[in-house]
């Protein structure tokens, strides 16, 4: 039902602050983004490392759905929890199963389809699941070109293999010279069989 853990989203009353701690200082990478005039915020996800992944929420202006959070939270802090599932439908199926209650279905065609958990249902966490392609919403230098599986690139003394993942983006495994020939031996012997 559930691939993977996507990203936790964050709010920030202040994108500049949240920007300086999360990009300046942590190293993220921005990835895509958005503005909903109706609910008046905007949101970002934000890559660190090869995997984990963030998204900012932040109000752009007075009347934001983030308001109520701020009063609850003045500084900030998690706001939700998203898990990326393959079939949106079979989801929302087992929810109904095991008489989960949920709230906020959203079909967006195949961009995204949506569905949130209350926290009061969810030990506490505002749970967000949803089916998509994670690779949309990621800044190019985090994922490999369209149809590539792994690439490989030299460095002095031997490579750096980056491998696409399914969850989105890639992995990158640096491999010196005996590695890379074990490597080799390996997939070769896969070939003879």
């Amino acid at each position: 039902m559930i691939s993977r853990i996507d990203h936790v989203s964050i709010a920030v009353k202040d994108i500049n602050q949240g920007l300086h701690f999360f990009q300046d200082v942590l190293g993220a990478i921005q990835g895509v983004g958005e503005s909903d005039p109706e609910m008046k915020y905007n949101w970002r996800i934000f890559s660190l490392g090869d995997l984990s992944r963030l998204e900012f929420l932040y109000p752009t202006g007075p009347g934001s759905f983030l308001d109520n959070f701020f009063k609850k939270y003045p500084s900030g802090g998690v706001h939700h929890i998203t898990l990326q599932t393959p079939d949106i439908q079979n989801t929302v199926k087992t929810l109904d199963e095991y008489n989960i209650p949920y709230f906020g279905y959203r079909d967006m065609g195949d961009s995204w389809k949506e569905v949130f958990i209350h926290p009061k249902n969810a030990f506490g966490v505002l749970i967000q699941i949803a089916q998509f392609n994670p690779d949309d919403y990621l800044h190019k230098s985090v994922k490999l070109r369209p149809g590539k599986k792994w690439e490989v690139t030299k460095k002095e003394d031997g490579t750096f293999l980056s491998i696409s993942h399914p969850g989105g983006g890639k992995a990158v495994i640096e491999l010196d010279r005996s590695q890379i020939r074990s490597l080799i031996k390996d997939l070769e012997a896969l070939l003879e069989d």
